[in-house]
């Protein structure tokens, strides 16, 4: 089991200039920069458009041997209003070229509207459009939901019996569930502040730290929402992939690479 903290995405304005990225650095370079830096990247292009394979056999060339990438799935399999209806969408994903990544091919986070409500038929039908492999390359699931509907053990069992993991994330406007449903635990945080160098203050860093460490070790920590059975979270531990996403982007990349030094330190 490994504790990946890691960004979304890794072209972005407000990292130049010195404040991740050297002021030299050519932007060609800065997928190879990042992953020198951080040990995973959400790809945040396959959520808008489909990718071409040479772009996926790129970024694979370009960052270590031991980097992992996640991948958003694409807007128009997860916005739409019934998920049941997307399989097409999701094969024409699949087929895009992400294989191309191989082993460095990480999870899949489908991220659903804050409004879409949850519908046990309708998820559950998506859930079975979601195949554990694709021309050999083994995948990965996990799911973002928003609406407080979710907030409930039908949907947390729906997700167990899949082996779709829920995403927690702490963005305001989505619901957090900390209740595991597969061998792997997926963060998204959005919560960081400008003034503050490392994104999140030390304390609340270390309780993310404290929180991925459970997660990682098959435990169900204290002080988060679960709607299902607690003692259902708890189990054989996994990986766990952390992202900061959002807030004050800027300081996404200190976040990630403060939050990864406490993970050392505590080892």
């Amino acid at each position: 089991m490994t504790i990946r903290a890691g960004i979304g995405g890794w072209s972005y304005e407000g990292w130049r200039d010195g404040v991740f990225y050297p002021a030299d650095l050519p932007q060609r370079r800065e997928l190879e920069y990042a992953a020198r830096h951080v040990r995973t990247i959400e790809i945040n292009a396959t959520f808008y458009r489909l990718q071409k394979p040479e772009s996926f056999r790129k970024w694979h060339d370009e960052v270590p041997d031991d980097f992992i990438f996640a991948l958003k799935g694409s807007r128009y399999v997860s916005n739409r209003k019934l998920l049941a209806e997307a399989e097409e969408g999701v094969g024409n994903f699949l087929k895009q070229g992400l294989v191309e990544l191989g082993p460095k091919l990480g999870p899949i986070c489908w991220q659903l509207a804050t409004t879409k409500r949850f519908d046990p038929d309708d998820i559950s039908a998506f859930f079975d459009l979601l195949p554990a492999q694709h021309e050999g390359v083994a995948l990965r699931h996990a799911i973002e939901v928003g609406h407080e509907s979710f907030a409930c053990a039908d949907f947390v069992e729906l997700a167990r019996k899949a082996g779709v993991a829920v995403v927690w994330s702490d963005h305001p406007e989505r619901t957090p569930i900390a209740d595991r449903s597969a061998g792997f635990a997926y963060l998204r945080l959005q919560g960081m502040e400008a003034g503050c160098p490392t994104g999140y203050p030390p304390a609340e860093l270390d309780r993310i730290r404290r929180i991925c460490e459970s997660w990682a070790g098959g435990h169900a920590p204290q002080g988060l929402s679960h709607y299902g059975d607690r003692g259902d979270s708890r189990g054989e531990g996994g990986d766990v992939f952390a992202f900061m996403i959002n807030g004050a982007k800027e300081r996404a990349p200190a976040a990630a690479m403060a939050l990864a030094d406490m993970l050392k330190g505590s080892e």
